[in-house]
């Protein structure tokens, strides 16, 4: 690992100094830096936003995560940029700037872990921990080129951290390095594991059919390459109805759910909120009781669908995203088009509750690409063993494929 120069990846009210681990843990060694929603004893926790870090007192005690990162050894060097409220995808902050995606540069480093993942993708830490509700550590893993694991959801404890939308967040974690993302997974992993071995692949067609030409090309070439280490697979649509009642489902309920959780105090505290951020806040206040239950009730179907799809042993294959980092000044109503076709293939693991893994497969257009295995509920470790048979089929490209 070298060091890495100062590209926006930290918070100004940083760490006055690196928390050390126990020098016999697991992860003892390894540098980790922590997205700013997880609670550092002696800290205070700012979720994006000035104005929610000036109004709340220093934490008392670690979140779980960090507790447990310390006891394993890893030291914690730092608290990373995110997106403001963690309300967005794109990776930009109004307050404290866009962290630079040095794999992709000019581009979005996407989010809202943004910090978190553009620190990993410099070598500034070994791994990176950051939460992911509609995307937020899958999203920027592909665009940073890292493997990245959303978990089952309840998983990974989340006391001690800031939330979003409850029924759909979930702490994970980044790295460039296989190995070391794996290692991660025994320290933060709670909770019954379903072990199964992998006999099926499901390829989403039509998630497919969501990408640009040539990330659906390196998606399948990599499948192509991996094959001799995947089970046998089938072509299926996963969304007889298409992608987008699922999508809305999801953002009617994190609409609602993101307001219990701040809307009182924004309401109150009236903080400045940028761009974006700003309209979606103004859409979550105008979400009903009555419109979230119908949402719910899609939502549940949904899941239910995608649970009778994936029962353990059988695993799902899409693009991470449908196309590679838009760049930094791409314009207000071309960043809402991304984020609608973001969230199509990134709500199907978020309104199941189901573990995702982002493979960095390559590049397209010398940007990097993710394509991803969805498991069943409980099969992470699946995944994560998965991500290191495949690592030596990772790196190819659609251009020379």
């Amino acid at each position: 690992m070298t060091a890495a120069p100062a590209n926006g990846f930290f918070v100004p009210h940083d760490l006055e100094a690196p928390l050390r681990g126990n020098a016999a843990g697991p992860l003892a060694g390894l540098i980790t830096v922590v997205k700013d929603i997880f609670d550092i004893a002696g800290t205070r926790t700012g979720g994006g936003s000035p104005d929610w870090l000036a109004a709340h007192p220093p934490a008392a005690t670690h979140a779980t995560v960090v507790a447990k990162l310390i006891d394993a050894g890893a030291t914690i060097t730092g608290k990373t940029i995110c997106d403001e409220f963690l309300f967005s995808v794109t990776g930009k902050n109004a307050h404290y700037g866009t962290p630079a995606n040095l794999r992709a540069p000019g581009r979005l480093p996407g989010g809202s872990s943004s910090g978190s993942a553009a620190a990993a993708a410099a070598g500034a830490c070994d791994f990176s921990i950051g939460s992911d509700t509609g995307g937020s550590v899958r999203l920027p893993a592909a665009f940073c080129g890292l493997y990245g694991l959303r978990p089952t959801h309840g998983r990974v404890s989340l006391t001690g951290v800031m939330p979003m939308a409850p029924s759909f967040d979930a702490a994970g974690w980044v790295s460039a390095s296989p190995g070391v993302f794996r290692r991660v997974g025994p320290v933060l992993l709670e909770g019954p594991a379903v072990a199964a071995a992998p006999t099926s692949l499901i390829i989403a067609d039509d998630a497919f059919e969501q990408a640009d030409p040539g990330v659906a090309a390196a998606g399948h070439a990599f499948l192509r390459r991996a094959a001799a280490n995947l089970p046998p697979a089938i072509h299926r649509t996963i969304a007889t109805g298409g992608f987008d009642d699922w999508r809305e489902a999801f953002r009617v309920i994190q609409g609602r759910e993101v307001w219990e959780a701040h809307g009182g105090f924004i309401s109150r505290a009236a903080p400045r909120l940028g761009p974006g951020v700003k309209e979606r806040m103004e859409f979550a206040a105008s979400v009903g009781v009555e419109h979230a239950a119908a949402a719910r009730e899609v939502a549940a179907a949904g899941r239910r669908h995608l649970h009778a799809l994936l029962p353990p042993g059988t695993i799902l294959a899409l693009p991470t995203v449908p196309c590679i980092a838009p760049l930094i000044d791409m314009p207000a109503d071309a960043l809402e088009s991304f984020r609608i076709r973001v969230m199509r293939l990134s709500c199907i693991a978020g309104i199941a509750g189901l573990p995702q893994v982002n493979l960095p497969i390559g590049t397209v257009d010398g940007c990097p690409v993710g394509l991803s295995l969805i498991g069943w509920v409980g099969g992470d470790e699946i995944l994560l063993d998965l991500a290191g048979t495949l690592a030596r089929y990772c790196g190819g490209c659609a251009e020379t494929d």
